[in-house]
């Protein structure tokens, strides 16, 4: 007995001096959100061990449809996805659906689903202390908040944000397109990337009230034609960056924490200089390191990855690797930082890449999954 608890106490001082230690003990289940169709049914699961690599299928976890993006409730009991459609139930409107997390089998219950107020909602985030969901619906371009109750159902919304104007091309930015929402570091402030309008949006948050409140200054622009997407804080809080799909680039900004102001001041191209032909990007991850930062090309079909300046927050490219498959809509780093993985929508496919924690560069692990339209990633910890 004595020396069973010599040993635990080694292992909790250990991990105490280096918390990476107890990460790398534990398991998770990760979740892929899909479009719905002949190969997908909705939503996937696979139990992960990043300590080994070892993946085991668990198959459909949740039917619903089209559950291209999902997020996770900070207390990993429950899950929520949007369904991207244009009509729910007779209104022009998405869904989003709440789950209960089964961790022993990586089931999803479903609990609830609520309209979004806006036709084909492509992205979803929950708030740091868990009472509130947010997200973004792409036609139309509008914000919405939805409270969560203690059960982790949704209530009806609490916020909604209609965006308005334009941009310079034609086709695409005719009007507004929210595209994605995310969180301040402090939970102060939400964050709306419209590829419509070409501006990135903050919003005053009140996770108690679940509100959203124009803020001022209320957005930072990118280049005219961009058409920002996906957005990504640095775990320092400092820096945040936002990918932009029309123009293969990504734009830096520092962001100041007290005013909840972002200033660019860096856009760099995602793509190799000789590429030629046609490309739009998507996703935007920081490493948890924050040493490196990974952005996909659709077309060029590859992850971007740069090294980061921890002083000045810039960018500068290492490589662009190849994601084995056709249009990475999105990727997931899982939870310690060792391992990517790329969702290559067309290719009905994830390819698990191991990242190298000096470099940040990408090598092939050898695995690919198998799995119809992978849109979206997402990891819960079972530990």
């Amino acid at each position: 007995m004595d020396s069973m608890k010599t040993t635990r106490r080694l292992f909790l001082l250990l991990a105490a001096l280096c918390p990476a230690l107890l990460i790398a003990q534990s398991e998770y289940l990760m979740y892929v959100g899909t479009y719905t169709g002949e190969k997908s049914k909705g939503i996937y699961a696979w139990r992960f061990q990043p300590a080994s690599g070892k993946l085991t299928a668990l198959g459909l976890a949740g039917e619903t449809v089209s559950p291209s993006f999902l997020a996770v409730h900070p207390n990993r009991r429950f899950l929520y996805a949007v369904s991207e459609i244009g009509n729910y139930e007779g209104q022009r409107s998405g869904a989003v659906s709440a789950f209960s997390i089964d961790p022993a089998t990586g089931r999803l219950s479903l609990l609830n689903k609520a309209p979004t107020r806006g036709g084909a909602p492509c992205h979803l985030n929950v708030d740091k202390t868990g009472k509130t969901l947010l997200l973004a619906n792409y036609s139309g371009g509008s914000v919405a908040a939805f409270p969560l109750r203690g059960d982790g159902g949704l209530g009806e919304a609490s916020a909604f944000i209609q965006h308005t104007g334009s941009s310079t091309d034609p086709k695409r930015q005719q009007g507004p397109h929210a595209h994605s929402i995310n969180l301040s570091p402090d939970n102060r402030f939400a964050v709306a990337a419209d590829l419509g309008l070409d501006q990135v949006l903050v919003y005053r948050f009140d996770p108690a009230a679940g509100s959203l409140t124009p803020h001022d200054p209320p957005f930072a622009k990118v280049n005219p034609g961009a058409g920002p997407r996906h957005f990504a804080f640095h775990p320092g809080g400092k820096f945040a960056y936002v990918i932009n799909e029309m123009q293969s680039t990504v734009t830096a900004f520092a962001y100041d924490t007290a005013r909840g102001a972002l200033r660019e001041f860096q856009t760099i191209t995602t793509l190799p200089k000789d590429f030629q032909g046609v490309n739009h990007t998507a996703e935007v991850q920081v490493h948890p390191s924050g040493k490196f930062l990974y952005g996909s090309n659709r077309g060029h079909d590859s992850i971007a990855v740069f090294s980061i300046d921890q002083a000045m927050g810039t960018l500068t490219p290492i490589e662009q690797v190849s994601t084995q498959g056709k249009v990475p809509r999105n990727f997931g780093i899982d939870p310690t930082g060792g391992y990517l993985f790329a969702a290559n929508q067309r290719s009905d496919s994830i390819v698990v890449f191991r990242i190298d924690a000096t470099s940040g560069r990408l090598t092939p692990a050898g695995e690919t999954l198998e799995v119809g339209s992978p849109v979206c990633v997402k990891f819960v910890a079972l530990q």
